[in-house]
């Protein structure tokens, strides 16, 4: 089974797209949550999401631009984002969005855990091995897929072997994959990266493949229409911030 994992969507339709036909062929997808905030393209985005994945983890911007928690944690553009989107939301898509389930979520058969932060506190972020620690610790699957850092990569540990996973690519401007196995034995904290948001200085639609034949994770860097994707944000009237950080990739 090939099983696509996407997470920190974020409204960026051109980027969703551009992960869709890069994964392609794909048996399942997983979907960690953070569909809409920051970008302009929130309804589209959705109406791509909820026909095509089989499991979906609700992300705290998720939550927010619902209307199930306030924005008041959020800093002023994240708020201002998450307002917007909460009033930009057709209805079938607002109430839609207040039904996807808190993670952590196990899929069926499948032997692996799904979360949006933390699996053990979705609203958590894992940055550091310090993070990873507890999670490795008490996770009942040997793979857990989590998403909200927007920074590609993951934790292992077997025994009292512990390591820090980021992947290396050649190019910062053509589509590319890293590779890593999954030893027997081994567990890890996989974060498939942000598709529309990524943080770590890189600026291409980040996701994942999960290849269960071949126990395999092959992480993915895809270009999109960037261009496309910062218009869509200054013509809606979006914090000029959003649009520049996406080139930036942080």
């Amino acid at each position: 089974m090939r099983a696509l994992i996407l997470s920190d969507i974020h409204g960026n339709l051109e980027a969703l797209n551009a992960a869709l036909a890069a994964a392609a062929p794909f048996d399942v997808l997983w979907n960690l949550g953070d569909i809409v905030g920051y970008g302009a393209s929130p309804n589209e985005v959705i109406d791509l999401i909820r026909p095509a994945a089989q499991l979906n983890v609700r992300g705290n911007h998720d939550r927010v631009c619902c209307g199930l928690t306030s924005p008041l944690g959020f800093n002023p553009v994240a708020r201002a984002a998450a307002m917007w989107t909460h009033d930009e939301l057709t209805p079938d898509n607002f109430a839609w969005l207040r039904t996807v389930p808190q993670g952590p979520l196990q899929p069926e058969h499948a032997g692996v855990t799904l979360a949006h932060g933390s699996p053990l506190n979705e609203d958590q972020y894992i940055l550091s091995m310090r993070d990873a620690w507890a999670p490795l610790q008490q996770m009942t699957t040997a793979i857990t897929f989590f998403g909200h850092t927007h920074l590609q990569g993951g934790f292992s540990q077997k025994e009292h072997d512990w390591h820090e996973l980021r992947p290396q690519y050649e190019s910062r401007n053509e589509a590319d994959t890293w590779t890593l196995s999954i030893p027997a034995g081994t567990r890890h904290l996989i974060n498939p990266g942000s598709v529309g948001q990524p943080r770590d200085c890189d600026w291409r639609a980040a996701f994942a493949v999960y290849d269960t034949d071949s126990a395999e994770i092959i992480y993915h860097r895809v270009p999109y229409d960037l261009t496309a994707a910062q218009g869509r944000i200054l013509m809606a009237g979006l914090p000029e911030r959003l649009a520049a950080r996406l080139r930036e990739g942080r």
